[in-house]
């Protein structure tokens, strides 16, 4: 599959599988657990159909006038693959192999600003690439100390728009039918932002431990209306006892 850009012709190709793709460290210690959490509530609220795949720092494809050219977002959710798993372990070719992330986000760990490079030329800066490259609809970048949030939207123009948030500091992913926002709480012994889901309703998409709580307190609502119900019945049978009424228990 063949289309054209600025200068660029872009194909579709999967990946060679003698392509040696870079060993570089995550550079965000942060972004394992951003990123894990994100996945997680998708999970636990039935987000995540079967064929959906929410890669992190993993190489997605395209080969721009004969050359390949891959970015590794920090996080992404591509809604359906059409291939075996199998067969997208080491990256990712949109249009090849499924569809084009409908989100892709970057947790800011540099001051090079590359999560901002428009830089056309080869190779293609982060921003080029998502934006007239891959043309993914929604771009998010983070910076988790901070808890800055910007969130950017392909427009019919083909550039991405600043959004701004609703009243709650949300933002709509319409393609998710979904809000996103930050979070202040701890998990995994991280205290600091965190990038949450909300639903249609405003509710929040829970993670594990938190639904596990969840059921703990229920639980214990639950022990203790029967411990309740307990005591009232033995204070009724007292009183029954009380006026020579023998109670039927």
């Amino acid at each position: 599959m063949t289309a054209l850009t600025q200068d660029y012709q872009i194909t579709w190709e999967k990946l060679p599988d003698d392509y040696l793709l870079p060993n570089d460290p995550v550079d965000n210690i942060n972004q394992p657990f951003l990123a894990a959490a994100l996945t997680e509530s998708l999970e636990n609220a039935g987000k995540l159909p079967p064929k959906a795949l929410t890669p992190t720092n993993y190489g997605i494809c395209a080969t721009l006038n004969g050359k390949m050219v891959i970015k590794a977002p920090d996080w992404a959710y591509i809604p359906n693959i059409r291939v075996e798993r199998e067969e997208v372990k080491r990256s990712y070719t949109p249009q090849l192999q499924g569809e084009i992330p409908v989100i892709v986000m970057e947790f800011v760990s540099d001051t090079q600003e590359t999560e901002y490079s428009v830089k056309a030329t080869y190779p293609p800066g982060k921003w080029f690439f998502y934006e007239r490259i891959l043309k993914v609809p929604n771009y998010i970048i983070f910076e988790p100390d901070s808890g800055s949030f910007e969130s950017y939207r392909l427009k019919s123009t083909e550039q991405y728009i600043l959004q701004e948030p609703d009243e709650n500091q949300r933002y709509w992913i319409a393609e998710m039918n979904l809000y996103l926002g930050v979070w202040q709480g701890m998990r995994e012994n991280r205290t600091g932002k965190w990038l949450r889901w909300w639903d249609e309703q405003g509710n929040l998409l829970l993670w594990g431990l938190e639904l596990a709580e969840q059921e703990r307190q229920r639980t214990e609502q639950e022990r203790q209306r029967a411990e309740q119900e307990r005591q009232r019945t033995e204070r009724l049978a007292a009183q029954l006892r009380a006026a020579g009424i023998e109670p039927d228990m």
